[in-house]
């Protein structure tokens, strides 16, 4: 294999995408793996202001706004519309939810590192 160079690096497309159908909304979504900087803040938005205490409030909204995409890989929900998105059905959520942290890397071993920090 070569040594990738910064050019290389920046313009691999390495955000895979999962469309999910769901019926109950009438259509697909589309999901992405989260960048660098979305996996960060979203991360560090689990931990309370407290910092003692994990923040898991709208959870899995929080995370839907940050990996639900349209056809050319663009975000369609902003950060504040994770409560909006909180108060759609939950079986929907979650659905899409374990498809966002397969694809994410999202799980037990996420939940073990922030309660290590």
């Amino acid at each position: 294999m070569a040594i990738l160079n910064k050019s290389a690096i920046l313009s691999a497309e390495d955000l895979r995408t999962e469309t999910v159908a769901v019926p109950e909304w009438g259509g697909e979504v589309r999901v992405r793996t989260l960048t660098g900087t979305e996996r960060d803040a979203f991360e560090s938005g689990l931990v309370a202001e407290d910092g003692k205490k994990r923040n898991l409030d709208n959870l899995r909204a929080r995370l839907l706004a940050l990996a639900i995409v349209d056809e050319r890989g663009a975000r369609i929900f902003n950060d504040g519309d994770a409560a909006l998105l909180g108060g759609k059905s939950a079986a929907v959520l979650d659905r899409l939810f374990d498809v966002a942290q397969r694809l994410n890397g999202i799980g037990s071993q996420a939940e073990a590192a922030i309660e290590k920090n």
